[in-house]
This record gives C-alpha cells, structure tokens and sequence, in this order.
C-alpha cells in the first residue's frame, strides 16, 4: 500500500465519508485541511458527492474563480452541505439585486463565505430592514452589505443598536446622518463601542474639539473613531504639538482634516510639514486655515505647483494654489499669465 493510499484510509477512518474525501482531494485540498474541514462542519459527513459537486460548480457560475474556491470552502465548508436551490441560489440571488456592479457579490462572498450559511428570511431581511430604519438610502443597501458581508453574522439586538445608540449619543439623531456614516465606513460596525469607539471619542474630545467639531469628524471621516488611540492617534497628536501646533490649531487640523490623525507620521505628515516650512519658506500656521494641504501628493501636486509659482514669482494662499484641480491651476497661475 503506497503512503498516499494509507493516507487516505486514516483520514477515510477519522471523516467516514471517502466520496467527499476524494472530491476534496481531487481538487488539491491536503489531508490537513480535510480534516479540519470535517472537524469544523459535521455535516459534511452526511453530505453527497453530487450535491458538493453542484454547489461547487454553481459558485463558479457565479464569477467565483476555481482557484479561490479552495479558499472559499475551506473557511466555510457548510456552502457544499446546503441545498443549492433552497438556500445559495436564493441567498446569491437576493445580493445580486444589491449590487450595481459585475462582480460585486463573487466578491463579496470571497471576503465572507459564511454570507451563503444565512437565511435570506431569518438574517438578510431583517437587516436590510433595519438599515432601512436608521436612514440608510435603499441605494446604499447594497454597497454597506456587500462592501462588508461580515455585517450579515452580527446581532442587530446586541451588536448593531449598541452602535447606532452610540453615534445618537454623539449628537448625529438628525434624520439619515446615522445612516450616512454607516454608508461611509461600514467597517465601523465591527469595533466594540466601550473597548475602541468610545475611547477614540474621549480622547478626540480631550484634545480640544467640541461636540459639534467630533460630530464634523465623525460625519467625514467615521475611519478615526476605529483607530487605536495609544498607538495611533496620540503619536500623531503628539507629533503636532512638537511641530508647534497648540491644542486649539491641532483641534482645528483634525476637525479640518480628521485623517491627519490616522496617517503615518514619517511617510505623510513629516515630509509634507519639512516641504511646507523649508522649501515653501512658509509659516506653519498657514495649514490651520487649510487643512487639506495633508492630502495633496508631496511630489505630483505640492512640488510641481510649488515650482510653477516660483518660476513665475507668484505669492497667492495654500487654499488658492491647492484648492482646484490641476486644469484650473494652470488656467489660473500659469496659462493667463503666459497669454497675458
């Protein structure tokens, strides 16, 4: 008997079910994984090789690449135990009305497997309906659920109102502005309130901005609430304030520019910052009144605008030569004066 063989009967004898044994393995799964497979989803047991084949065969119909599927699978080995058109046709059908692009739901089901498990009944529809409720637009539905399928596996009683609660504590209870953060970043509903959201919102308040600036925050760029505050936000903070930065200007960057607080210090903020004072000759209290400098790419936008103006000995504010797009910076600074 060869090692493969002898292989195969362990595994054979550990599983109970050699047909599904060898349609994983004609399809490169190693023993390991089959095991673990069996181990994790018991009713794969039970389950036929045709019926496995079918469901295989149908999420590439789907737009699933083959070579993702082991992937898929492996991660949620219960999709080959359902029943293809009582369960995954409904579920694929129903995200399908949700998206607006080729693609969407094939992706949306690489990122989660687990999406296809759920009751279109018993889990999709009532969680459409609750975003529904909090102002989410119908249009948006789909790109909050399939930008983040995970959604579909969180309790609406116990995970999601703790969210929303959260954010009508802030101040956002006007009609749909909970729904627009939600569409903004549905990653959002993932973080535990007290151990992330909560204490991102303290710290925001501690260095100075009011409840109406968190709230401007929040709406624009929800992105901060979820970062981490000791290692992220405060090494930013205090990196402001050693530039020279009081609490006040910092408080009016992050309201101005919330990501300022998320990006990395040595690659965004402290070349932009050297450019601005050393090459600019420019006070650093002129990124006060415009905080979106931090955006505009040091070498694409800031040195080319930067050197057209010098060329032409030209003074004008960073919101002036910054705050159009390049069309129109050159029809300003540098296509009417060259005509004039």
């Amino acid at each position: 008997m060869s090692c493969f063989q002898a292989d195969m009967e362990m595994v054979t004898a550990q599983n109970g079910n050699s047909s599904l044994l060898w349609f994983f393995r004609d399809r490169g799964f190693d023993d390991s994984t089959i095991h673990e497979m069996f181990r994790k989803c018991k009713r794969l047991q039970d389950t036929q090789r045709d019926r496995a084949s079918e469901n295989w065969a149908y999420l590439k119909t789907i737009g699933i690449q083959e070579r993702k599927l082991p992937s898929i699978i492996s991660k949620c080995p219960k999709i080959l135990t359902l029943g293809l058109n009582e369960k995954l046709i409904p579920m694929v059908e129903c995200l399908a009305t949700l998206g607006s692009k080729p693609g969407e739901v094939a992706s949306a089901i690489t990122k989660f497997p687990h999406i296809l498990s759920h009751s279109v009944e018993e889990k999709l529809c009532p969680l459409l309906a609750f975003f529904q409720a909090i102002g989410v637009p119908e249009k948006q539905l789909g790109r909050i659920l399939l930008l983040n399928p995970r959604l579909v596996s969180y309790s609406i009683d116990s995970k999601l109102k703790e969210i929303v609660d959260f954010l009508a504590s802030l101040g956002l209870t006007k009609d749909g502005m909970i729904g627009k953060v939600l569409v903004k970043h549905p990653f959002i509903t993932g973080y535990s309130v007290e151990k992330r959201l909560r204490p991102t919102s303290e710290f925001l308040k501690s260095v100075g901005l009011t409840e109406l600036d968190l709230r401007t925050v929040v709406m624009n760029f929800p992105e901060v609430l979820c970062r981490d505050v000791n290692k992220i936000l405060k090494p930013n903070f205090a990196y402001l304030r050693r530039c020279g930065f009081n609490d006040r200007q910092v408080a009016a960057l992050v309201t101005g520019y919330p990501p300022i607080l998320i990006k990395s210090v040595k690659n965004s903020l402290e070349p932009r910052i050297k450019f601005l004072v050393e090459v600019m000759g420019r006070q650093i209290d002129e990124v006060v009144d415009y905080p979106n400098f931090f955006q505009h790419g040091l070498k694409k936008t800031l040195e080319s605008r930067h050197k057209l103006l010098k060329q032409r000995k030209l003074d004008c504010s960073l919101s002036d030569m910054l705050g159009c797009n390049q069309k129109k910076f050159l029809m300003k600074y540098a296509l009417l004066q060259g005509s004039a």
